[in-house]
């Protein structure tokens, strides 16, 4: 089931609140588990007397929350895998570039799987462009779908070709997204934009149907002058990739994470497009708290 926004959804930090042990909500905090990689808070039981610790979404990890979230928050800022690793050095914290990579996977992985699950509050206007990158090396298309008013993200397909790639599954995600169809779609005038649109928005119902706009330029009032704003900003970043591995890779999903709920943009004063859009992630660290909420849910 989607967790839909009505008025806002508020994501916080995990807290502990029951004993793992007997399920006991009287708890008390009993110092620091310390190693070489961090500190672990340890709890009491009152109930059973069992002293344990949580180390939700990252058990089992050599490095600490921090280090792990700091590389996250490199990468996708705009340092390459092999800097990233260089500047965690300065913290303590030696890994491979390779590691780091490892990271953003598994990390990815998990956030998009829970906020997949949540419905952002867009508006009835969304835009779509396509940006060409590297996939091992062969020229590809990347389709992003976009809300005009809250700047959120809404979904993307990577296609080997510009003018004849099948964008039905894109419009198909963005509906899913949404759970609705937008009144006005702004594009440019590649007809594939304007034969997926006919397919899965276009209907005889004049009081039902989404209008497309597809003769824009880039002065006047018919532009698409946000979603150019977009495109730079990931050109920006795959400048430093060069190439990627494969079309369905991680790092691209985790591009949308970090644009969606990390980047605050002075368009929307200050607002990250997912506090514009109803979901604000609470916590100094944003990174872990998505983490440990994903973690938390995937046990559930």
């Amino acid at each position: 089931m989607r967790e839909k926004v009505r008025e806002n959804i508020i994501i916080k930090p995990v807290e502990v609140t029951t004993c793992l042990f007997c399920h006991g909500t009287e708890l008390n905090k009993l110092g620091l588990r310390h190693n070489k990689y961090g500190d672990i808070q340890r709890f009491l039981c009152v109930s059973c007397q069992r002293t344990f610790s949580v180390n939700l979404g990252f058990g089992r990890m050599k490095h600490n929350p921090q280090g792990i979230t700091m590389a996250m928050q490199l990468y996708f800022s705009g340092e390459s895998l092999r800097n990233t690793a260089r500047s965690l050095r300065l913290i303590g914290v030696e890994v491979s570039y390779r590691t780091v990579l490892n990271w953003i996977n598994k990390y990815t992985s998990l956030m998009e799987k829970y906020l997949d699950k949540i419905t952002p509050n867009v508006s009835d206007t969304w835009r779509a462009d396509e940006l060409f990158l590297k996939v091992r090396g062969n020229m590809k298309y990347l389709y992003a779908l976009m809300d005009d008013q809250t700047r959120f993200w809404i979904a993307q397909e990577v296609a080997d070709t510009k003018y004849t790639a099948d964008l039905r599954p894109l419009f198909q995600k963005g509906k899913e997204v949404a759970e609705k169809n937008p009144k006005t779609l702004i594009t440019d005038g590649a007809p594939n934009f304007h034969e997926a649109y006919e397919k899965e928005f276009w209907t005889n119902k004049a009081e039902n149907r989404t209008e497309h706009i597809r003769e824009i330029a880039f002065d006047g009032e018919r532009h698409n002058n946000k979603m150019e704003r977009m495109n730079g900003e990931l050109r920006q970043r795959e400048k430093v990739m060069r190439t990627l591995e494969k079309p369905d890779t991680e790092i691209l999903s985790g591009m949308q994470i970090y644009h969606n709920y990390m980047r605050p943009h002075e368009a929307l004063n200050g607002l990250t497009p997912s506090e514009a859009a109803g979901i604000k992630v609470e916590g100094q660290n944003k990174w872990i708290t998505l983490i440990q909420n994903a973690s938390k849910k995937s046990r559930s």
